[in-house]
């Protein structure tokens, strides 16, 4: 029973680290590049010093889509945190778990799965939802930018999602090293060349900025999240996984001052309401 609560105690916290990735990323004057690029190869370091030999016939069984989760991991964060500053925490972390309905939009052509009533009743409340709260249409939103990374971000994420599918036989935490590392390498020809070394400017405060989100919010919130996640039943998991929005959502409102109005309080109960449902559908089927 202690086990138990042992592994809900990991995946929340877990959680609600995800949830507050934002703040460092906007304590930072790095480029998005540099910050990812960062964040993928030291967290990469960090995990490979907890497992220290994964398994590299895995890897080779699973090369191409590891490549193709890992690049689109690097970029999800790129765009992830370029929608951090260009719009509020809360809008662009709704905006980025869209990336399931974007899973469902694409399962029948990648998949080859039906989408059903059920699934397109929920493609259709979390889209409006994320209508309330973009404040498209009523033009009482920050940055149309900050839309725009945030969507792009979603498209990443999704990608991932799906490239995952395709993976097999490859333990949890293998895959993240793999993929973390792959992030790091392939967002560096894009930091060096797109943003250069003129834009990377480290003092004090941006070094223990990034080891915080390298270290903390990255490899340490994964081994935990994936520990925890091993010994959780599936539709607890499932069910807490949407502490990382919540927290965002708060802490958003309560450490950055960034509140949101009614209806976009409205469009976060509708988007995260459909997510949610449409997951336990999932799971319980």
């Amino acid at each position: 029973m202690q086990l138990k609560r042992s592994a809900k105690a990991e995946y929340i916290i877990a959680m609600l680290i995800f949830g507050s990735v934002g703040l460092p990323v906007r304590g930072l004057a790095l480029p998005s590049g540099w910050i990812a690029m960062l964040r993928g190869l030291i967290g990469c370091l960090f995990l490979l010093a907890l497992r220290r030999k994964p398994d590299l016939a895995a890897f080779k069984k699973n090369g191409i889509p590891l490549l193709i989760s890992g690049l689109a991991i690097g970029f999800n964060w790129i765009f992830l945190f370029e929608a951090y500053r260009h719009t509020t925490i809360a809008v662009a972390t709704l905006l980025y778990y869209l990336a399931p309905v974007l899973v469902l939009l694409l399962s029948p052509l990648v998949l080859k799965e039906k989408l059903t009533f059920m699934q397109g009743l929920v493609i259709t409340v979390a889209l409006f939802g994320m209508v309330l709260v973009s404040g498209i249409g009523r033009g009482d939103n920050g940055s149309i930018r900050g839309i725009i990374m945030g969507l792009l971000a979603a498209c990443f994420y999704a990608t991932v999602m799906l490239a995952n599918r395709f993976l097999k036989a490859l333990d949890p935490l293998d895959r993240t090293i793999y993929q973390l590392g792959i992030a790091g390498l392939t967002v560096l020809p894009y930091a060096l060349l797109r943003e250069g070394f003129s834009a990377a400017w480290f003092d004090g405060k941006t070094v223990l900025l990034i080891l915080l989100l390298a270290i903390v919010y990255t490899g340490f919130a994964y081994a935990l999240y994936f520990d925890g996640l091993a010994r959780l039943p599936g539709s607890a998991s499932a069910f807490l996984a949407y502490l990382d929005p919540v927290a965002a959502l708060l802490l958003s409102a309560l450490v950055l001052g960034e509140k949101m109005g009614i209806t976009q309080m409205v469009g976060a109960v509708l988007v995260l309401g459909a997510l949610l449902f449409g997951e336990h559908k999932r799971k319980a089927k």
